[in-house]
């Protein structure tokens, strides 16, 4: 019995000992893997947001305690409060000048194309050998009326060129390079909207219109380039801001970052917010400089004034016309550009509170531009429209937004507007103030203007342009068995 109840003891002694022994080497492991700087849980504190190639201007806006914000992009898309100092701001790497731009700015190479891809389609007549205007000397015009709101290639072309004399390279946005290896992005110089309206109509004497002619030629043109056997095109501007330009060549074009009013008469797979970039249209009406109106002074509540009857998504338009046409303060009335319609829809929306966005043929249209450079309150109803810069501007700040099954019923979209009290409306009116030069286009560009904020758009698409074309040639130099047991290496596809 004794020897039994020694041996007992013994095994509990062991068996102490041993769980003794485990304890101690994990604690001693543990205290081994915290002083060799081994993994440890993630502090998401630490986490860094990888920078983009450009930053952008300020962009003034109007926070809760009526402080100034600016809209920067080096923080994973937050905004900040601007620096104290009116001397400028630098990030840490000191990579900001003081208007808030990388010193580096966005490089562009563009083709040499013949004139007949671009000015020349504004007859302009180049002497000898010359492919580009001498923009010191001459600026061809750009044809008026309705050409105008799709006016975009012009503007970011000039851009392009003034970039190559300008006194201050380290200002500018966008710069032209000579040799595409050192572009971030490629641009295509086709007018391709004023080639949709002034050459789509097909003479008796010819088998195809102008328009479709320098479509298949550009299309030939591009794709036998180098530079677009390189990245199959992912990396190439292509503009087609009016909705019915380059409907052949869309088609074939469509890996390249097409720049659109929007994507009403694409398919997905052909273009999309992640690939391309939406581009205000020009207003039509006159900038309104030197606003005093005032909630009181703009008396009608509501104006539209345009086609009534579309088809498509413009359903919407002539349920709301029977809806609002017999409401005292809404101007609700058909309108073209006959009878100096343009200057009459200015003045009507310089005296309204709120303007109407109802989608037409397509999600898009001129008139919300020429809502906000009037200062008008938009109210849009169109289910479908993709905006400019959304990824940095809040719309909802300066504009109402209503789903058009909403709109459609009755009493609703009165009551709604309505609604909207004299402090709301006047805070959406200053902001408008604030934000309009963002859809302005001009040359010389500004800062902060159309221009140079569709070249910050297409800045922002560069690393995942980058990364598409860098997954692309993950097997372009692939090696596999030959025939005779040896290897041999597979040359990459053409347009990969």
């Amino acid at each position: 019995m004794a020897e039994k109840q020694s041996s007992s003891a013994a095994r509990k002694s062991f068996f102490a000992l041993f769980l003794t022994t485990i304890v101690l080497f994990v604690l001693s492991w543990l205290f081994v893997l915290r002083s060799t700087g081994r993994p440890r849980p993630l502090d998401r504190k630490v986490l860094t947001t990888q920078k983009l190639p450009t930053v952008f201007h300020h962009v003034k806006s109007q926070s809760s305690n009526g402080l100034s914000r600016a809209i920067l992009v080096n923080n994973g898309g937050r905004e900040e409060e601007p620096p104290k100092s009116e001397q400028g701001f630098q990030d840490k790497d000191g990579a900001m000048n003081c208007n808030g731009n990388v010193k580096e700015p966005l490089k562009i190479f563009m083709y040499d194309l013949d004139p007949e891809f671009h000015f020349g389609l504004l007859d302009w007549k180049p002497q000898g050998d010359r492919i580009w205007p001498d923009i010191r000397t001459e600026i061809p015009p750009y044809p008026e009326g309705l050409n105008l709101q799709h006016s975009i290639e012009y503007w970011l072309t000039l851009d392009l060129l003034a970039s190559e004399i300008s006194d201050n390279p380290n200002n500018r946005v966008a710069m032209r390079v000579q040799n595409s290896s050192e572009a971030d992005l490629i641009f295509v110089p086709f007018f391709s909207s004023l080639s949709y309206n002034r050459f789509s109509k097909q003479n008796p004497h010819q088998k195809k219109s102008v328009n479709k002619v320098l479509q298949a030629k550009l299309v030939k043109f591009l794709t036998a380039q180098k530079e677009w056997k390189m990245s199959g095109g992912r990396d190439h501007i292509v503009l087609a801001h009016h909705p019915n330009s380059m409907l052949d060549a869309r088609m074939q074009l469509w890996p390249s970052i097409f720049i659109l009013a929007d994507f009403g008469r694409y398919p997905l797979n052909i273009a999309n917010v992640d690939k391309d970039v939406i581009a205000p249209y020009k207003h039509m009406v006159e900038s309104y400089a030197n606003d005093t109106s005032d909630f009181d002074s703009r008396q009608t509540l509501l104006f539209f004034q345009g086609s009534i009857y579309r088809k498509d998504g413009g359903f919407a338009r002539q349920e709301l016309f029977y809806l609002l046409k017999d409401e005292k303060d809404v101007h609700f009335a058909f309108g073209s550009l006959k009878n100096n319609g343009v200057i009459k829809a200015g003045q009507g929306m310089r005296l309204s509170k709120f303007c109407l966005n109802i989608a037409g043929d397509t999600p898009s249209s001129n008139r919300l531009f020429d809502a906000i450079a009037s200062h008008c309150v938009p109210v849009i109803i169109s289910d479908d429209i993709e905006l400019p810069y959304e990824d940095l501007l809040d719309y909802s700040e300066f504009c109402v937004f209503v789903r058009t099954s909403d709109a459609v019923k009755e009493n609703f979209l009165i009551n709604l507007i309505r609604s909207i009290r004299k402090e709301e409306w006047t805070q959406m009116w200053e902001k408008l103030k604030e934000v309009e030069a963002l859809f302005e286009y001009q040359y010389p560009a500004k800062d902060g203007d159309a221009v140079q904020m569709i070249w910050q758009s297409l800045a922002r698409k560069v690393p995942g342009v980058k990364m598409k074309i860098n997954k692309s040639r993950r097997y372009s130099n692939a090696v596999v068995p030959g025939k005779d047991g040896g290897l041999r290496s597979i040359p990459a596809p053409k347009n990969f």
